[in-house]
């Protein structure tokens, strides 16, 4: 059994430490500073409450960052200054480039990095969701979440290489959606929505379109920090990243 931290049980953390959990890990959280709806969750999935960041990475011999990317790298560096040693598994969707900073600041003070990427939601009734992880130690990280319900994918041993694939996927699945959103409401201003809308039906690009605006309009903020990653990354690759830099301004 591995004591395992997650930072921070939200929606997709706590399925992340469940997989643990399932594993045969002893799984713990930090209570400080945490909303009353983190309790909660971590309280129904009987996480072990180790209540301060400091008593957290003294615990556990592996942490798990699930946090909005922008925060991704502060989180590392609040774990950093607690000299913690062990495995760091950053989970968040994060630019290459980050990810390389995240895990030299990690192995400059003593602690293993490995770089991770979630594609899929906190599916809890299928194993479609899978946990894309790059690194030396990416097989041991794999071990961690091997009964589910998330799918641990080892695909290398560079650092990036898992924050690449994510950055990729979601550049696709959450940009383009974003680009619907953003043709829809120019339609709706202009006064053309039931024309494009008749234009689209052949193809039921009209009801695609608006189920997939639908979708993501109560969660959409969470996705503005993700659009800056990618276009950090597609700029780093020698791509241009106005497009998802515009789908931020979008979400």
């Amino acid at each position: 059994m591995t004591n395992v931290g997650i930072l921070h049980p939200g929606a997709m953390g706590i399925f992340v430490a469940s997989s643990a959990q399932n594993s045969d890990n002893a799984v713990y959280w930090a209570s400080e500073n945490r909303s009353p709806q983190t309790r909660g969750r971590a309280d129904k999935y009987n996480l072990r409450d180790a209540k301060t960041l400091a008593d957290l990475c003294a615990t556990c011999a592996v942490i798990v960052s699930v946090c909005p990317p922008d925060a991704a790298e502060e989180l590392a560096r609040q774990v950093v200054v607690q000299s913690f040693k062990g495995l760091y598994i950053d989970a968040n969707a994060i630019s290459t480039q980050r990810a390389a900073r995240i895990g030299q600041a990690m192995q400059a003070n003593g602690a293993r990095f490995v770089d991770g990427g979630i594609i899929g939601g906190p599916d809890w009734n299928s194993t479609n969701t899978q946990f894309f992880l790059s690194g030396k130690d990416a097989q041991e990280a794999a071990t961690l979440f091997a009964s589910g319900p998330i799918q641990p994918c080892v695909i290398g041993d560079s650092i990036g290489k898992a924050s690449a694939l994510k950055m990729c996927y979601s550049a696709y699945t959450k940009g383009t959606t974003a680009l619907l959103c953003a043709i829809l409401a120019t339609a709706h201003g202009l006064g053309v929505r039931d024309e494009l809308n008749a234009l689209w039906s052949a193809d039921a690009l009209n009801v695609q379109a608006e189920q997939r605006a639908k979708r993501v309009t109560g969660r959409a903020w969470r996705f503005a920090g993700e659009m800056e990653e990618i276009a950090s990354t597609f700029r780093q690759a020698g791509l241009p990243g106005e497009f998802h830099q515009a789908a931020a301004e979008v979400y």
